[in-house]
C-alpha cells in the first residue's frame, strides 16, 4: 500500500492538481474581457501592474487592509491556519525525502520542531474557524456542509500526520492515513473552493488592475471611465 500511495497514486494526485489548476488559470484569463469588465488590461499596463501588486501585497499582509483590521481575531485565525497549510507541506523533511526518492528532486526542509508547531497551529486555528462559523449568526447563515467538508479535507492530513509523528497509536495506520488524506486534498484542490490557492492571486490582480487604472489610479490622465 505504501509503495502504491507514494508511487503511482502520488503521480496521479500531483498531475490532477497541477493540470487542473493550470486549466483554471487559463480559463480565468481567457474569460477576461475589457469591454465587459471595463478594464484596459493591455493598455495603461504600468498602472494596472502597480494596482495588481498593491492589491495582492496588502491582502497577503496581516492587518494590511481595512477588512483585516476590523476583524482582528479572524485575521489571526486566518493567517495562522494558512501559514501551516502552506509551509508544512512544502518544507516538511518527510515530504522532501519522498520527493527525492520518487522524483529525484532535492528540496529545502524545516526543523521538525517548527513543523510540529505549525501543525498544532493549523489544528488550533482550524478549530477556531469552525467555532466561529457556528457561533456567529452572520457567518453561520452562509455556511453549508460543503464548507465544513473542505475544512475537514484540509485539516485531515495534519491530524493524521501529527498522530504518526508523535507515535500515537498504530504508526503504520496513521502514516497510511496521512498519505491518503494528503492525496485526497491534492485531488480536491482544482475542483473546489480550495483552488483559491491560485485563484486568489488572479482575482486580486484583476481587482487591483481595476482600481489601479479606473478608480483613482489614473486621475487627470484623460481616462473616460
Amino acid at each position: 500500500m505504501y509503495e502504491f500511495l507514494t508511487g503511482p497514486m502520488l503521480w496521479v494526485s500531483f498531475a490532477v492538481c497541477f493540470i487542473g489548476l493550470a486549466a483554471k488559470v487559463v480559463w480565468y484569463i481567457r474569460g477576461l474581457d475589457w469591454r465587459l469588465d471595463r478594464v484596459t488590461y493591455t493598455k495603461n499596463v504600468k498602472y494596472g501592474v502597480r494596482g495588481a501588486l498593491r492589491s495582492i501585497g496588502f491582502w497577503l499582509l496581516p492587518f494590511g487592509t481595512r477588512n483585516w483590521r476590523v476583524k482582528p481575531m479572524y485575521t489571526i485565525l486566518f493567517f495562522g491556519f494558512h501559514a501551516g497549510l502552506v509551509f508544512v507541506p512544502l518544507f516538511l523533511t518527510g515530504h522532501a525525502v519522498i520527493l527525492k526518492e520518487r522524483f529525484g528532486i532535492d528540496w529545502l526542509t524545516m526543523p521538525q520542531g517548527v513543523a510540529d508547531f505549525l501543525t498544532v497551529l493549523v489544528l488550533i486555528t482550524g478549530l477556531g474557524i469552525i467555532i466561529r462559523r457556528i457561533a456567529l449568526p452572520e457567518v453561520r447563515i452562509v455556511t453549508t456542509a460543503y464548507d465544513y467538508l473542505l475544512l475537514a479535507i484540509s485539516m485531515a492530513p495534519f491530524v493524521t500526520g501529527f498522530m504518526a509523528v508523535q507515535h500515537i497509536g498504530d504508526y503504520q495506520f496513521w502514516l497510511t492515513a496521512h498519505i491518503l488524506t494528503g492525496e485526497i486534498l491534492l485531488l480536491a484542490i482544482p475542483f473546489t473552493k480550495l483552488s483559491h490557492i491560485v485563484m486568489f492571486f488572479l482575482s486580486r490582480a484583476q481587482i487591483g488592475m481595476d482600481f489601479g487604472i479606473k478608480r483613482g489610479g489614473m486621475k487627470s490622465k484623460g481616462l473616460a471611465w
